[in-house]
């Protein structure tokens, strides 16, 4: 299972077929880097772009920041090559596209483990067709190995035939369902990506609407939205504050045997301690990942 612990803040993704940004990607400011295989690479560049990955990953050199490999579907004629490649790769998980479906999930799976997958390499879902939004439930369910969903709105919209709004009111259903069944298994979830890089307004605007409905991050397409994407998604100072007196105040209770906590007026129940350590222990893992980087 994931843990939201974990910096998700911003993901970026980055094209396997380009060797010069796989490079760059050891130095940005990103909590975590896609290498993809997928839409990002055109046909005839999909094997040449596989052997790339593979030896970025072999050079290493990432740090703390998670990686993550989107394949193509076990359909395509390079699906199975690229899922036998990420499984030896030393990736943190495999991300694959356009799932529909628990049994693709656990079709992927076979084949990863098969080609030696390690125990902790996660499996993560694109979620990005009006039928993968109908299955998210069985497909958050599909497996123990699976880590996280990530949204692929630009995708969805297309095949919605919704407009891209800035309140993306057309996704507001599609959004919710992949929330509700992220955390109803314990799973990592990201949102979509901004295609408009210069309407920077809308970009601050989606980012705050994706913290608000209770995403761990959101996934970029360009390194200048990184520093945005960061401070949007990490708790602010008075957040973390507050959430360390919940958790002083919930263990001076505890160790009284008192059943009953008020910080700052108000009345603390067992979800908000959880909810609090949840996010001083992000907060935490921000500060190491951003130390490291420096």
């Amino acid at each position: 299972m994931a843990t939201t612990a974990r910096p998700r803040r911003s993901v970026l993704y980055m094209p396997g077929s380009n060797a010069r940004a796989l490079e760059k990607g050891r130095t940005l400011p990103a909590d975590g880097l896609i290498l993809d295989l997928e839409d990002a690479v055109a046909p005839d560049a999909k094997a040449d772009a596989r052997a790339n990955i593979a030896a970025a990953l072999a050079a290493g050199g990432y740090g703390g920041r998670e990686i993550v490999v989107r394949v193509n579907g076990l359909a395509t004629p390079w699906g199975y090559q690229d899922l036998v490649m990420a499984a030896a790769s030393g990736a943190d998980a495999v991300l694959l596209p356009k799932v529909e479906s628990a049994d693709a999930v656990r079709q992927a799976e076979a084949v990863l483990r098969a080609a030696g997958a390690p125990e902790g390499q996660r499996i993560w879902c694109m979620m990005e067709t009006p039928l993968g939004m109908l299955n998210a439930k069985e497909i958050a369910g599909a497996s123990a190995t699976l880590g996280g969903l990530v949204m692929g709105t630009s995708d969805l919209a297309k095949d919605l035939h919704a407009a891209h709004t800035r309140d993306r009111l057309p996704m507001i259903t599609s959004l919710g369902l992949c929330l509700l069944a992220a955390r109803a298994y314990g799973l990592a979830i990201l949102d979509g990506v901004h295609l408009d890089l210069n309407d920077d307004e809308g970009f601050a605007d989606s980012c705050r609407q994706g913290r608000d409905l209770g995403f761990d991050g959101k996934t970029l397409i360009h390194p200048k939205t990184i520093a945005a994407t960061n401070a949007a998604f990490a708790p602010g100072a008075d957040e973390i504050g507050y959430s360390r007196r919940i958790i002083a105040a919930h263990a001076e209770a505890a160790a009284a045997g008192k059943g009953v906590v008020v910080v700052d007026g108000k009345l603390v129940e067992n979800l908000h301690v959880e909810n609090a350590r949840r996010l001083v222990a992000l907060a935490e893992a921000i500060a190491a990942l951003e130390s490291a980087a420096t």
